[in-house]
């Protein structure tokens, strides 16, 4: 394996690493399909390591060539450098709050009585490890508030182990529990409950299947091989189960899940007698989820025979669907969450991809509108049944996340704490705007910019989209854009179908054999910015995460002419064995298989590393993922990189950037994340041909 950076003038030369290919073909329904980078699967083979070490020093050394980069570095550095707070939560008598001073690796929790105790640090990650690769995952209170249960993840995995805390001493118990994923901790008495996997076989635990999850109860100061199994299902290996005890202590609710169905089922137990698990949903009729309890009746918020969700009231000893109570009917906009507060509802619901928030009195009445600062994005609202105040954050484009209290007596907000940015972000705006896609669907989009900008079509934009599993694009503050906007950039976020931002019928519309549609949407944006000038093609670059890398890969396939630069963050690239590793399998509902032979012909029309073109001209393309990304597994990026590099003929960089000791994206630590969208926006100015500048 060889590497060559050469430079040539103004032009850089790349000589990329020479990947072997292999003579490995799979049938799929009589169509023969080429897959010679197959090898890359192996993530612990020699041949992969060389690959992958060799990748990193041609990386390394073009972006380490470009002169402004240690620049920008020092700009993000300058700005991320403000005290930064979580919405807090009411724990009895304590509120607690998460915190970064500005550029500590992770928040830190704190704990405090009362509004005006002092704070007291209760966990800190930056003590879980030397190099900031472990990260806290969450935590629940005992329903006494004696104990804390939190989990940990090494290197970014999804794998979560748990430990518990005593408060009153900060000693840190002997409990351990291990292979813990998509699953936090639910109290009761002197335990909880939570799910997990078997431990995978050696050498499996970053790419096996997980399947046949178990709902488990662990009883403090025992081993977790004691732990009691309260509810399994050996006859639907990828069922997942999600635990919750309801206010009362009175029930365990279950949430049944299929990995991203759009469909979940519902289960209960009476914890009250030694009767078994028993079923409230039992049948695919769409999402359910646990609001909270009252009067021995379950609230559940769900979408069934109501797209745009509602809340109803079921009984769980007698769930039929007859005996259901409406509390909070649908409405014209889609409600996300519902939180059950001091005897009220507070429904948070998105018009147009932005947040509005509805108190409803006790029998679902509408009281009022929660009055927000503009068109942006709100989280929080949730607390006990006998509160009478919530928290919540509201944060745009343009405005920082501000905590607020919320009095729902008073219906009244006040600002609870503001964060000091080291920025001027009172000179620049938001902006929402509507544009057509190609089937003549009007889609929303988000813009930042400065307050003066001038429409002369020159100015380097960023788009983002994602379009996919129910996920909304709404407005919310990014420090990472900051660099960008100062050098009289433009920031986008186009809110694709496939996303929730319309209820239910948005999401099924960008799905399976409609997923053409998301990338249609992003397509038409992209024009749309070209067209009234915000940008051109030479100054306009795209990046998507995820699902979104998915987008970003499909659509330069496609439109590569449109877009100067491509980010695909940890996407999933291909799409005929995505659902051979880790939770895959889990995204067939929102993709299709390719064992399926109609999903197959689909599939292999967009799947972005079997469209790869080498007549194309493709934009500048930095691929990026992780060393620990158990959830899209590197081999994704590994094998499209590969693909690329060898297909493409013409002079832009095809180069992934890897990341060591991270996974997919949660619980990274601030210096990575500094180094990471530092080395981005210098990949994206130096191939734009822009030098920024900062004051």
């Amino acid at each position: 394996v060889s590497a060559v950076l050469a430079g040539c003038g103004n032009k850089t030369m790349i000589e990329y690493p020479v990947a072997k290919k292999i003579d490995q073909t799979d049938d799929y329904f009589g169509r023969k399909v080429a897959d010679p980078y197959r090898w890359l699967e192996e993530m612990d083979s020699a041949d992969t390591k060389t690959w992958v070490e060799a990748q990193v020093r041609v990386t390394d050394r073009y972006l380490a060539s470009i002169p402004f980069r240690n620049d920008i570095k020092k700009r993000f550095t300058e700005i991320w450098n403000f005290e930064k707070y979580s919405v807090p939560q009411k724990e009895g008598k304590y509120y607690v709050f998460k915190k970064n001073d500005g550029l500590q690796e992770h928040y830190v929790v704190y704990i405090q009585e009362g509004l005006e105790g002092r704070p007291e640090a209760l966990l800190d990650p930056n003590t879980f490890s030397d190099d900031g690769s472990v990260s806290l995952t969450g935590f629940e209170f005992s329903k006494d508030y004696t104990y804390v249960a939190y989990g940990i993840s090494r290197g970014g995995s999804d794998w979560q182990e748990y430990f518990v805390k005593e408060l009153g001493s900060g000693r840190v118990l002997e409990d351990h529990l291990k292979w813990i994923k998509f699953s936090g901790v639910s109290w009761y008495k002197n335990g909880f409950f939570y799910s997990r996997y078997d431990e995978p076989a050696a050498g499996e635990a970053m790419k096996a299947s997980n399947v046949f999850q178990k709902l488990y109860y662990h009883k403090l100061g025992t081993r977790q091989s004691s732990d009691v199994l309260v509810h399994q299902d050996l006859a639907n290996p990828r069922i997942g189960f999600d635990g919750e005890v309801s206010e009362s202590g009175r029930y365990l609710v279950i949430v049944a899940w299929e990995g991203a169905a759009n469909e979940n089922l519902l289960y209960y137990k009476d914890l009250t007698n030694d009767l078994p698990v028993s079923p409230i949903i039992d049948k695919p009729l769409g999402r359910f989820y646990f609001v909270g309890e009252r009067d021995g009746r379950l609230l559940v918020q769900t979408d069934y025979k109501a797209p745009n969700f509602r809340l109803v009231s079921i009984d769980p000893s007698d769930p039929a669907e007859a005996n259901w109570m409406e509390v909070i009917g649908e409405s014209g906009d889609a409600m996300e969450l519902c939180s059950f507060v001091g005897g009220k509802f507070i429904a948070r619901y998105l018009k147009d991809a932005s947040s509005v928030v509805t108190v409803y009195d006790g029998s679902g009445k509408k009281l009022v509108d929660v009055e927000l600062p503009g068109i942006g994005s709100v989280s929080g609202f949730f607390g006990k049944p006998e509160h009478e105040e919530v928290f919540y954050e509201y944060s745009s484009l343009d405005y920082p996340p501000t905590i607020f209290r919320y009095d729902l007596n008073e219906n009244k907000s006040e600002v609870f704490k503001k964060p000091a940015i080291p920025f001027a972000i009172e000179g620049y705006v938001t902006e929402r705007v509507f544009y057509r896609s190609k089937d003549g669907t009007k889609i929303p989009m988000f813009l930042v910019h400065k307050k003066d900008l001038a429409l002369s079509g020159d100015h380097p934009t960023l788009l983002y989209g994602y379009g996919g599993f129910n996920a909304s694009m709404t407005p919310f503050f990014r420090v990472s854009i900051m660099p960008l906007l100062e050098n009289g950039g433009v920031y986008a976020v186009a809110c694709l179908r496939g996303g929730a931002e319309y209820g239910e019928s948005w999401h099924r519309a960008g799905m399976l054999e409609q997923k053409q549609n998301v990338f249609d949407d992003f397509v038409a944006a992209g024009e749309f910015l070209v067209e009234k000038k915000y940008t051109s093609s030479g100054r306009l670059a795209i990046y998507g995460g995820s699902n979104g890398g998915l987008l970003i890969g499909a659509v330069v396939n496609q439109r590569p002419d449109l877009f100067r630069v491509a980010i695909p963050a940890v996407g999933v690239m291909d799409m005929l064995r995505y659902h051979k590793f880790t939770i895959g399998w889990a995204w067939a509902s929102e993709y299709g298989s390719s064992d399926n032979q109609e999903q197959f012909e689909y599939l292999i029309k967009y799947s972005p590393l079997h469209n790869i073109d080498s007549t194309l001209r493709y934009p500048a393309i930095l691929v990026t993922t992780a060393d620990h990304d158990d959830r899209v597994f590197p081999a994704h990026s590994f094998k499209y990189t590969a693909t690329l590099q060898e297909k493409y003929k013409g002079t832009n960089p095809v180069l992934v950037r890897i990341e060591t000791k991270v996974g997919h994206g949660a619980g990274t630590s601030t210096s990575r994340s500094i180094e990471y969208y530092s080395d981005l926006f210098s990949f994206l100015f130096f191939n734009m041909g822009i030098t920024p500048e900062f004051k």
